[in-house]
């Protein structure tokens, strides 16, 4: 793990934060003990310089929520002040671990959603305080309590506005259209590298996704407006993603198809196989110009290639802290039997309600603060009412379910565009229209206090150097090609056997000791048999039947001289 981590650039793991802190909890008591014990120093890795950013980028407003992508609860685990502290103390050096532990451990949760297990919440606490450096303070990151875009480029994640106060107009952003398993594991997987080692999708776990390719959730003011849904079944409708009719193949939820890696009978994510081995999603761009917010992603790897989808796009633009304008461009090849689709929008804590206005179809939550409030139309002005609904999961999972938003689309070929309003309550929206032609979409919003333009652009029309361009009153912001995403291929880890080997070359007198008293003190063994048949069996050994009987001929001469001891022992 230590060697493949290299290739993980941006400290992410693909699990998400909640998993991501059950890795963290064993992985740094690994790295600490083999520098106390064996003097191999992994304090300098690459991934662990970067893995702050992965608890820091992801905290909502508030300290006491994370965003849940990928099976989670409300925020972690396992600590997180256990591996904050580590951060800090092994790698850092510079007081924002100690501050980030501290303010998530002044805003716990104390009751209701949120709060920790007992059995997680205290099995790290023995590991804080053996970490914990009070030398180096408490000292927040140089751009604390400024909203600020950030991009994971393995884990296909775009964040913005983390770690702030929960207070009015404290953002929090995060879109997800990422590669299966995260970028390193999935081009492990495909360009067939380590191949001494790595054997497919079998040597990884990607059970714990879902299928949330261009998903996305908003918190203006850090109320959690559109979130995912927690840890539940695998099915696509239960993440902020689109859904098409008629389906294709054998689909969970006939005629709906949804995403391929989406399983009916599993409560773990289909990725092994098939067409779901090859799932993957992708950032377009991530720009942040003049405070407004500009990200696009790409789906249609995501959904079964009989659908003859040409493009899956989804657009957002943050144009204010509270006002998120969500835009679906759906492209069809000429012979594509899709002829609709339906989109689903979730909060796990509160039931939406139905609303319109001159004909506009909405819906809205309430909160202490006021009504959040979202509305739709497509690109010739139509608004269709929306199925409102919530969903309890089975018997089995940790959460009893989640609200949603259901707003279906009819198609038109060759493209279909659908613009969402997400407002918060300080906002007054007076219009919202939209006009569209193949070329172009246009945009327009007025609240109370500003006027916005919004012009998007297809991938078809080739003579537009620009993604977007918005208009707020009278300040023109583009939003360019040229600062659409490039990822750079990473390289295999050279000398990776060496490396492990030579590190091997440290544990294993130890471990040869070791064998040695615990093989000793075997009393039954027949059950130590079976239980070394059970192990081997899992494991990438030949000869098993040859390493038992070397296992069990050391159990019992250890056995033999045990007993010889004693009956000299009873001589004197």
């Amino acid at each position: 793990s230590i060697v493949l981590l290299h290739e993980v650039t941006d400290g992410s793991l693909y699990e998400g934060v909640a998993y991501g802190s059950y890795t963290t909890r064993s992985l740094f008591q690994y790295i600490f003990l083999v520098q106390r014990h064996f003097d191999i120093n992994h304090f300098k890795h690459p991934w662990l310089k970067q893995h702050f950013a992965f608890m820091y980028r992801t905290v909502l407003p508030g300290f006491q929520r994370t965003v849940a992508i990928a099976d989670s609860n409300y925020n972690w685990f396992y600590g997180p002040e256990s591996q904050l502290v580590f951060l800090d103390k092994f790698v850092m050096r510079n007081g924002s671990g100690n501050w980030l532990a501290d303010q998530i451990r002044r805003n716990r949760v104390l009751e209701g959603p949120g709060t920790p297990s007992k059995g997680q919440r205290w099995c790290t606490l023995h590991t804080e305080f053996l970490w914990y450096d009070s030398s180096l303070g408490f000292v927040p990151p140089p751009d604390y309590g400024i909203p600020k875009l950030h991009y994971f480029e393995d884990w296909g994640v775009v964040t913005y506005g983390s770690a702030l106060p929960a207070e009015i107009n404290s953002p929090f952003l995060s879109f997800k259209s990422g590669k299966l398993g995260g970028r390193a594991i999935y081009d492990i997987v495909h360009q067939n590298k380590y191949k001494e080692w790595i054997k497919g999708w079998r040597n990884f776990n990607a059970g714990h996704e879902h299928p949330d390719q261009n998903s996305f959730t908003f918190a203006p003011n850090g109320v959690p407006f559109i979130t995912e849904a927690l840890y539940g079944p695998k099915y696509t409708f239960l993440n902020n993603v689109l859904m098409f009719s008629p389906a294709v193949s054998k689909s969970c939820f006939y005629p709906w198809e949804g995403q391929i890696t989406e399983d009916c009978s599993s409560k773990w994510l289909k990725y092994k196989y098939d067409l779901a081995a090859d799932c993957q999603g992708k950032v377009i761009a991530a720009i942040e110009k003049n405070e407004i917010l500009f990200i696009r992603g790409e789906g249609v790897g995501a959904y079964h290639p009989k659908l003859k989808l040409k493009s899956v796009q989804r657009n957002l633009l943050l144009l204010h802290p509270q006002l998120l304008l969500l835009v679906d461009q759906i492209y069809l090849q000429e012979d594509s039997p899709a002829k609709i689709a339906t989109s689903f929008f979730h909060n796990v804590d509160v039931p939406f309600e139905d609303t319109v206005i001159d004909n506009v179809h909405g819906a809205f939550i309430r909160q202490q603060d006021g009504n959040y409030k979202m509305y739709w139309m497509d690109d010739t002005g139509h608004s269709q009412r929306a199925i409102i609904a919530s969903r309890m999961y089975p018997r089995g999972y940790p959460y009893n379910g989640t609200n949603y938003v259901n707003v279906t689309t009819h198609l038109r070929s060759p493209i279909t565009r659908v613009v969402y309003l997400f407002i918060g309550p300080s906002i007054d929206v007076q219009s919202f229209s939209v006009h569209g032609n193949p070329q172009q979409l246009d945009i327009f919003v007025t609240t109370s206090e500003h006027a916005y333009a919004i012009y998007l652009w297809t991938d078809e029309n080739k003579s537009h150097s620009v993604f977007a361009q918005v208009i707020a009153d009278h300040q023109k912001i583009v939003f360019e090609r040229a600062s659409a995403v490039r990822n750079s291929p990473v390289s295999e880890v050279k000398g990776n056997i060496e490396i492990v080997e030579k590190n091997l070359q440290h544990f294993k007198p130890v471990f040869q000791q070791l064998e040695k008293q615990i093989l000793s003190r075997v009393q039954n063994t027949d059950s130590f048999r079976k239980t070394a048949e059970r192990l081997l069996r899992f494991s990438d050994k030949r000869q098993t039947e040859e390493v038992i009987d070397r296992i069990f001929a050391i159990s019992q001469q250890q056995q033999g001289r045990a007993k010889k001891n004693k009956k000299v022992a009873k001589g004197y």
